[in-house]
């Protein structure tokens, strides 16, 4: 099932790539035209300019805000299950819930804006889902929001698999809480941060629900990513090889992430 369904399909758009196909799958095939053109497409490189914004401080963000709260989590506080939950319970919801909620959140007209300005704050102003230089890095909050949580969680079992006599003879010598987190427990949360490396990068790459649900790609195309440009061109323009050329190229990209990290685990459990 999985070699026919998931192997199978794969090989298949790899296919259509290198065709003619629009409307149905051709079997003409044309060579590197397709991706030719795709690169000649000023969409394209929108879309790949915005991933690179969104990705960059999506896992930049995710992982200074994860790795924070669970450095204050560790400190055995009070209601730390209540407070683990909290920033965990985002991770429940899909991009599409979470993309509806921040669009409410975030429009001039119902949302955070006309609230501040119905308390008297008159000149209060906060349009970024309307501004098409601004409109990306509200995708980069509605993500943080909902990602941060699980990358904390990922921090805190890190944490706390640390060995605590490593920790105590630091103190014993005079080292200092930041002195102890800087060379001694962020340089062990390596695998913590590979790991949250690659599970951010995968979801950055083929962000499409919550780009739809929070922007639509708009205004314009300002928030066009490459997924969303692979379904444009392959389902609403109908140029399903460049759709598909499209798609192989989001392929390449996370697999140039994933299969060097996998085999680095390999290489390491040997």
């Amino acid at each position: 099932m999985v070699a026919i369904f998931v192997y199978g399909f794969i090989a298949f758009t790899l296919y259509l790539s290198f065709s003619d196909s629009r409307v149905l799958p051709s079997y003409n095939l044309v060579g590197w035209k397709n991706y030719e053109f795709l690169f000649r497409i000023r969409a394209w490189d929108t879309a790949v300019t915005n991933l690179v914004i969104f990705g960059t401080l999506y896992i930049a963000i995710c992982c200074a805000l994860g790795l924070l709260l669970a450095i204050l989590l560790d400190q055995k506080i009070r209601a730390e299950g209540f407070i683990r939950t909290v920033y965990l319970y985002p991770m429940a919801l899909s991009f599409i819930v979470t993309g509806v909620a921040w669009k409410w959140f975030l429009d001039p007209g119902i949302g955070l804006e006309a609230v501040m300005r119905g308390w008297g704050w008159e000149s209060f102003r906060f349009d970024w889902i309307k501004d098409s230089d601004m409109a990306i890095y509200t995708i980069v909050i509605a993500a943080v929001w909902q990602t941060s949580g699980f990358v904390m969680a990922m921090f805190l079992a890190g944490l706390r698999g640390i060995d605590g006599e490593i920790l105590k003879a630091a103190q014993i010598d005079g080292a200092s809480t930041f002195s102890l987190y800087r060379r001694i427990v962020i340089p062990q949360l390596r695998p913590a941060f590979m790991s949250a490396f690659v599970v951010l990068a995968h979801m950055a790459i083929k962000s499409y629900d919550l780009v739809v649900a929070l922007t639509g790609g708009g205004p314009g195309n300002a928030t066009e990513v490459p997924a969303t440009f692979m379904y444009s061109y392959t389902f609403t323009r109908n140029q399903m090889g460049i759709g598909a050329a499209s798609a192989v190229i989001m392929l390449m990209t996370i697999a140039a992430i994933i299969v060097p990290y996998l085999w680095s685990e390999l290489r390491e459990k040997k």
